[in-house]
């Protein structure tokens, strides 16, 4: 890495990007502000996508994923590329001695999350995984609200996503509805994520599933009217059991037309918090104390202002150690697990132990970015 300010010590870590698909906007638009990091390469099977990324990006070159693994320019692989890609890729840029963040799910499979952290181990790397909309200010002002007493001793959250399926609007759905996809999977992770931010490790589920059709059509795109197969449940339920003795219910479905269910809700002794959507950074935290009114909006308490996805990037680059990175390889095959033990409960009837732990990751203070101040990392 490079230096960057001289008074703090802060460096500069090189990002290559694998995977140009339209998520990587949200990330460009991101990386590209913050102070810590640097854009120094992308790379796409789809070259002209590629192409198109890096335009209006000054010297930010499009290239080959073999070339931006060998470039000493890249510190970190930022993998964007569909689940499926998550584990060869990770693999890959780990053996070029690279850093690796994956969007979410950090793999397909619990074994596979396992063979990238052992990976990473022996090489002395660091792994992340996406979501980091945990580390903003909606969910961190939550998690500060429960942790000052707020709500009393928490006993149960609620959390929902429904929609009517993403081949509505997608022009190429298919991944959703295959391995490694499926709305636990897909969306999962943000409200998973958040559960454990909140309330801590999950040590079991129970789940139960179903998959209403066993095709889709997509709607918009050149591939309109199309069918294409489904090949895993679609409306998911499970109950997950914390370490805290709080449980967790979430219903993750691709088979509601419409929903009016709060995005998360946290219910303890003395109050009711209500979450802003996880797969957002911000949003209001709304709570209702034993014997109060109504509903009051909390003022914001704690998170990263600057809310923007690669946030995760550079609290990974940035961080002390392994231990006080939030969106950790750590956490993210904890989140696979839950999430799999629930797939897993659902065929077989019955409750299931999660054998991957991890701790609370730490509360993010107030603060503009990470890396800028870094006693905030501390928490």
């Amino acid at each position: 890495m490079t230096p960057d300010d001289p008074t703090t010590g802060v460096a500069v870590a090189g990002v290559g990007i694998v995977g140009a698909g339209a998520i990587s906007g949200q990330y460009l638009a991101t990386l590209r502000e913050l102070r810590t990091v640097r854009i120094a390469a992308v790379a796409d099977l789809d070259e002209a996508r590629a192409r198109a990324a890096v335009a209006g990006l000054d010297g930010v070159p499009a290239v080959g994923v073999a070339t931006l693994l060998a470039d000493p320019a890249v510190d970190v692989v930022l993998n964007l590329t569909p689940p499926a890609g998550h584990t060869p890729v990770a693999l890959a840029a780990i053996e070029a001695g690279k850093a690796v963040y994956n969007e979410k799910p950090l793999a397909v499979t619990v074994d596979d999350g396992r063979r990238i952290l052992a990976a990473a181990e022996r090489a002395g790397v660091r792994v992340g995984a996406a979501p980091d909309t945990v580390l903003g200010t909606g969910v961190q002002t939550a998690r500060h609200a429960i942790d000052a007493g707020l709500v009393g001793t928490p006993t149960a959250a609620t959390a929902t996503f429904a929609c009517p399926g993403h081949e509505r609007w997608h022009p190429d759905p298919d991944f959703y509805y295959t391995a490694g996809g499926g709305p636990l999977l897909d969306m999962g992770p943000y409200y998973v994520t958040a559960l454990v931010t909140l309330l801590g490790p999950v040590t079991s589920v129970l789940g139960a599933g179903n998959m209403p059709r066993d095709t889709r059509t997509i709607g918009r795109g050149p591939r309109a009217g199309e069918r294409i197969p489904v090949d895993v449940a679609t409306h998911v339920t499970g109950v997950l059991t914390h370490a805290s003795g709080a449980l967790s219910t979430i219903t993750m479905s691709f088979d509601a037309v419409a929903t009016r269910a709060e995005r998360i809700e946290v219910h303890g002794s003395d109050g009711s918090l209500v979450v802003p959507d996880p797969n957002r950074f911000d949003g209001d935290v709304l709570l209702h104390r034993l014997g109060g009114p109504d509903w009051e909006v909390l003022p914001v308490a704690a998170g990263y202002r600057t809310g923007g996805r690669g946030l995760g990037v550079a609290e990974l680059m940035t961080a002390p150690s392994v231990a006080d990175v939030r969106t950790s390889g750590a956490l993210a095959l904890h989140v696979l697990d839950v999430m799999e033990s629930v797939l897993r409960s659902a065929r077989e009837g019955h409750a299931v132990a999660v054998t991957e732990t991890t701790t609370r990751p730490a509360a993010v203070p107030l603060t503009d970015e990470p890396g800028r101040e870094p006693s905030a990392l501390l928490g």
